[in-house]
């Protein structure tokens, strides 16, 4: 940093903390308009800046728009056999296992992937109990925001909850990870690379990645989107919008209706999509 930008930097910091201590914020925006204004000026970078804004966003967004729904979920019925357990396990490649009831409508509780590996490698001669390592399940609703969500992992020193919908039926779980990744952006890992670009949440809703390619979108739904110069659903969406959305705004384009369900300051991560009611094109 040159002597210039070091005098720029520290007048706008004397007068960001001018601002902070004699004008009051009186909204979210105002403080998203100062912390753009605060990276155009060097004072935080851009990465910084995207993890402020997620975490804001924290008590706007609900469980259910970032859960992965019961027809994903990996779950182990009471009664599998230790080799069972190893194959899902080796499978999934998940650390935590909800235990299901035969009638696949009630949780047990969970059990580890270390603790069956720390039962193996003992080289037993009998059947994994499960019931010796079971823990209690963390149980939410759906309309949790993620704020609190990420304040009882913290309190109950958990990692996954089981999503509970209206009727008290298993809707789907969210872990930390989910929350996390509102906040620092996407963590993939190799299973990650292996799920599909979009997820059927059931009732008309679906989730998918921003940059599923629009031949991909048009064979899941059986449709010919028109479009010129795009190759992915994000840049449709932008194209909509006529600029970088912001998290929760919604538009309806060609028949369906998109909701942004997670942004940073350069590109939309995911989205939540239903067919138009009237299913006319926009």
């Amino acid at each position: 940093m040159n002597k210039e930008q070091f005098s720029l930097k520290s007048f706008f910091l004397q007068r960001l903390k001018k601002r902070c201590l004699h004008i009051p914020l009186r909204s979210s925006d105002e403080l998203l308009k100062m912390l753009k204004e605060a990276e155009e000026n060097y004072i935080i970078d851009s990465h910084s800046r995207s993890i402020i804004e997620g975490t804001m966003q924290l008590e706007k967004l609900e469980v259910r728009d970032v859960m992965v729904p019961k027809s994903k979920m990996v779950m182990i019925e009471h009664q599998s056999t230790t080799k069972e357990l190893l194959d899902i396990m080796i499978k999934s490649s998940h650390s935590r296992f909800p235990i299901i009831n035969s009638d696949k409508n009630k949780i047990q509780g969970v059990i580890l992937a270390k603790d069956l590996l720390g039962f193996l490698a003992e080289e037993q001669n009998f059947e994994f109990n499960y019931k010796q390592y079971l823990r209690d399940s963390l149980f939410v609703p759906e309309s949790k925001t993620l704020g609190a969500l990420l304040r009882d992992f913290q309190q109950k020193k958990s990692h996954m909850a089981i999503v509970m919908d209206e009727y008290g039926e298993i809707a789907g779980l969210v872990t930390l990870e989910d929350v996390l990744e509102q906040i620092v952006g996407e963590i993939e890992d190799e299973h990650d690379l292996e799920e599909d670009n979009i997820i059927d949440f059931g009732e008309g809703r679906f989730v998918l990645k921003a940059n599923t390619p629009i031949e991909e979108f048009d064979e899941f739904f059986k449709v010919k989107l028109q479009v010129e110069n795009l190759d992915t659903v994000a840049g449709l969406v932008i194209k909509g919008f006529t600029r970088l959305p912001e998290q929760m705004d919604e538009i309806s384009l060609q028949g369906f209706n998109f909701k942004i369900l997670k942004t940073d300051s350069r590109r939309i991560h995911l989205l939540e999509v239903e067919r138009s009611m009237n299913g006319n094109n926009v």
